[in-house]
């Protein structure tokens, strides 16, 4: 008989956003543990269900898990001789289908409902993100908003900062000056985030870095933010070409791998760019 509790864990960590891959026998010669179509759901720390148990889910378990680390969202198939070479005496084969479910998506916050804001949150919300957009403005935001974005009305949206994720990504473009530079010492004084952009010129970098130095943040916290952001070769000063080179800049960032540090004080997105860029 086939498991099937897999089904119901497969249910839970898409209710939690686990990453998990779902392995599952599609051939079998010969004598094996268990029947073609059973499952095994295989997390980072857990397992449920199984496929026989013995070597064979240990080195399912092993591919499984380099998946998940590696971010994979790439189907495999494994063919398995259950011999001496994997400690088991069954004398069978079988192969094994591994699919990646569930891959974490790019968790990102836009402050900021203003032209360039209605014009890129379209945008991300095509991509594989959840997006919250966040204003005390209740009039600036559009009667329809994209599937897969969460508005959030907050007449104090630098409270908002902290109600994000480890890993989040963070866009500030607000009306207000002094406002982006406290949501900018937020994010900053956090240190935890994937990628952080400021709308604004270099001039208007040079002056929020006197500033948040006079608060104590360090340099290497402040070369960590993107201002001017975006990707200087997508031109114009349209809304929609700012929104679309900003957009680029994430994609960039999380096709780098989520924008997990490539080394202290770098994300990924300031490797991939050039150094002219990079501030």
């Amino acid at each position: 008989m086939s498991n099937t509790g897999w089904i119901n864990a497969l249910a839970d960590l898409q209710q939690q956003g686990e990453p998990c891959v779902l392995v599952t026998i599609i051939e079998e010669r010969g004598s094996t543990p268990r029947n073609a179509g059973s499952k095994m759901v295989v997390t980072r720390e857990r397992t449920f269900e199984t496929i026989g148990g013995g070597h064979l889910e240990f080195k399912a378990m092993e591919m499984a898990r380099e998946m998940l680390a590696a971010r994979s969202q790439d189907t495999r198939l494994e063919r398995f001789s259950l011999g001496a070479s994997l400690g088991q005496c069954c004398g069978g084969a079988t192969v094994l289908l591994f699919e990646p479910m569930g891959q974490p998506q790019a968790q990102i916050a836009v402050f900021g409902a203003g032209h360039v804001g209605r014009a890129l949150v379209p945008l991300l919300a095509g991509l594989p993100c959840k997006v919250r957009w966040i204003d005390s403005r209740e009039a600036e935001f559009p009667p329809a908003i994209p599937d897969g974005v969460v508005r959030v009305l907050d007449d104090d949206v630098v409270d908002q900062v902290a109600a994000m994720p480890a890993g989040s990504y963070f866009i500030v473009m607000t009306h207000d000056h002094q406002l982006d530079l406290e949501l900018t010492a937020a994010i900053l004084k956090r240190g935890d985030f994937a990628y952080f952009g400021l709308i604004g010129s270099k001039t208007k970098r040079v002056r929020f870095e006197h500033r948040l130095r006079e608060r104590g943040l360090s340099s290497d916290l402040l070369q960590r933010m993107r201002c001017p952001m975006g990707i200087a070769e997508v031109k114009g000063k349209l809304p929609v070409e700012i929104a679309i080179s900003i957009a680029g800049e994430v994609i960039a960032t999380y096709n780098a791998g989520f924008g997990q540090s490539v080394k202290k004080g770098e994300s990924g997105v300031a490797k991939l760019l050039p150094a002219s860029r990079r501030f």
